[in-house]
């Protein structure tokens, strides 16, 4: 039991990833699996505490410290890995399993580190090995997808080693506690942490990796990649930055401009991607409030979200691998020969636009209620149109250009059954999580005394429901919803995918062009310059021919002249 207790979080899942490579391949899903709960039963042995304490060049490290939030965190880490595990248990392949393992480790890793260096590690860990998940499509298109992820994903890992640096000279010490001091500015090193947390909870204009690496990886990599990264920094954004005013304008801005995206693209992963960006925006919302309400808010909407989301995307991944496409338009009227796929992502999508007795109701109600409280009226009123723009783009949309629509005539097989008992555990967790709500409010942070099923709540969540499912079928029948189509939507990433590439490309051409004319241009003073040392050295030439006696002594006569001046002057 001691050595139980000792070991770090997310240990076991690291190290055990690593020992799935010497495991027959046939056999490391079941590994996985086995490892990931292994992991979890042990998780749930410690208690709150701190240790690994070391001293490392002059500065104190704290390893492990695990209090209520990374206990929440920890617990909900693990759910998704074991979920995950079950989804990717027909893979045969081993770099996926194990990326997944180290990738899961390291995130829980991360939420149970008590100093910066320590969460730097477990950081660019779970960068390294998450974009292996984006690889392992093995096309050129999620190659290049997973290059911009990774060096978007180690740009973050700088800014923290960098922030990190700059605390412990500016302080003397690297504890990851909060950075926010009322009524002064943040520091430096504190600027910086912001900016390595903020590129990884994909702020606005720092949030285009998630759309462009999230639908390239494989439908397993995929469930693995919803649950950790941006989770991981909204954990980290609450230990460092609650209740930091202006995140609530960041988070305003996080909900409200995925919904446009989130309308017009055609590729469903794709807007998973953006509903991601729009539910993070509730959290950092929380974040920036940061009341009890508002962080106890956050922390199980974060709780809730890793798992209606994984549910989500399993849903897609099973289309996925199934038709071999999300696009909309290529899709329709696989509720025929895929039924319990479709009753999964109908709950999936339930859950996250906010319905009564599922998951994102009981917790994304209490952020906005802690808006409320705050008398905070046009955040709050930010929220409920984020809530509405949800509900058409997730709550309606995937499920019904996936599964309804129009009939694509696909028929294929149902999903795989561990796919399906994947999607079961985490449909089972949506409604249990909605019904039975007291059990997640006894673990988070603050003791807080919260119903959610109060008539008043109750009646405005369906109102707004209700309004934004009956704009969806005026727009469809009107004509006036954007028709689906089979293009590519850039967002701000049209910035360095076109925009610097083609400046790159002038760059490139303009150098080219300056450097063939300088070369050119010296070669013709060179050879014109040969031209002449050949008339001037050979035989007949002034300097290559025979001089005559008195030119020699005319010349002579001279340099003596000259030599006579510049000795007397």
């Amino acid at each position: 039991m001691n050595v139980v207790a000792n070991l770090p979080p997310g240990l076991i899942m690291i190290v055990g990833g690593l020992l799935l490579l010497a495991v027959p391949r046939k056999f490391q899903s079941a590994g996985a699996l086995i490892v990931s709960v292994i992991s979890l039963i042990c998780f749930l042995f410690l208690g709150e505490a701190n240790f690994g304490n070391v001293d490392l060049f002059g500065a104190s490290l704290n390893m492990v410290r695990i209090d209520m939030y990374s206990r929440v965190f920890g617990l909900v880490f693990h759910g998704a890995a074991i979920i995950a595990a079950i989804y990717a248990l027909h893979v045969r392949d081993s770099k996926q399993h194990v990326a997944g393992m180290i990738y899961a480790g390291a995130a829980i890793g991360a939420a149970c580190a008590g100093d910066l260096v320590t969460l730097f590690v477990y950081w660019e860990l779970t960068a390294i090995s998450s974009v292996i998940l984006v690889w392992a499509t093995g096309t050129t298109k999620s190659y290049r997808s997973g290059m911009r992820y990774l060096i978007i994903q180690v740009t973050s890992g700088v800014l923290l080693l960098s922030g990190a640096i700059f605390q412990h000279v500016q302080t003397g010490s690297l504890a990851f506690e909060s950075f926010v001091v009322e009524g002064e500015p943040l520091s430096i090193a504190a600027m910086l942490v912001l900016g390595a947390f903020g590129i990884k909870c994909a702020f606005p204009l720092l949030h285009n990796w998630l759309q462009d690496a999230y639908p390239n990886a494989t439908p397993t990599g995929t469930v693995f990649l919803s649950a950790f990264t941006t989770k991981l920094a909204v954990y980290s954004l609450i230990r460092g930055f609650a209740g930091y005013e202006p995140l609530i304008w960041i988070g305003c801005a996080m909900t409200l401009f995925p919904i446009v995206f989130a309308v017009i693209e055609n590729d469903l992963r794709r807007v998973l991607a953006y509903s991601l960006n729009n539910q993070l925006g509730f959290m950092v919302v929380g974040i920036g409030i940061g009341s009890e309400l508002a962080l106890n808010g956050t922390v199980a909407h974060a709780f809730c979200h890793i798992i209606y989301k994984s549910l989500l995307f399993m849903s897609m991944g099973a289309v996925m691998l199934r038709v071999g496409t999300t696009k909309a338009t290529e899709l329709g009227g696989l509720h025929k020969s895929m039924p319990w796929t479709t009753l999964f992502c109908i709950i999936g999508a339930g859950a996250i636009s906010g319905f009564p007795l599922l998951s994102g109701f009981i917790s994304k109600s209490m952020i906005i209620s802690a808006a409320a409280e705050e008398h905070i009226f046009w955040v709050w009123i930010v929220l409920l149109i984020a809530s509405a723009g949800v509900m058409e783009h997730s709550g309606i949309k995937i499920p019904f250009f996936a599964f309804f629509a129009h009939d694509s005539g696909k028929r294929v097989k149902e999903a795989p059954m561990n796919m399906l008992v994947a999607m079961g555990i985490a449909a089972a967790l949506c409604v249990g999580l909605g019904v039975a709500y007291p059990l997640l409010y006894r673990i988070l942070p603050f003791d807080i005394d919260y119903h959610p099923y109060t008539v008043t709540h109750v009646v405005t969540q369906l109102q707004l429901l209700m309004f934004a499912g009956l704009a969806f079928v005026v727009l469809m029948k009107t004509g006036l919803y954007p028709a689906e189509k089979r293009a590519t939507v850039l967002d701000t990433d049209w910035v360095y995918r076109v925009a610097m590439a083609k400046l790159v490309r002038g760059f490139g051409a303009t150098v080219e062009a300056v450097d063939g004319t300088l070369r050119d241009d010296t070669t013709l003073v060179l050879r014109g310059m040969r031209k002449q040392a050949r008339i001037v050295f050979n035989d007949r030439g002034i300097l290559g021919g025979t001089w005559s006696s008195s030119t020699m002594t005319f010349w002579a006569a001279v340099l003596l002249a000259a030599c006579l001046v510049m000795y007397y002057v």
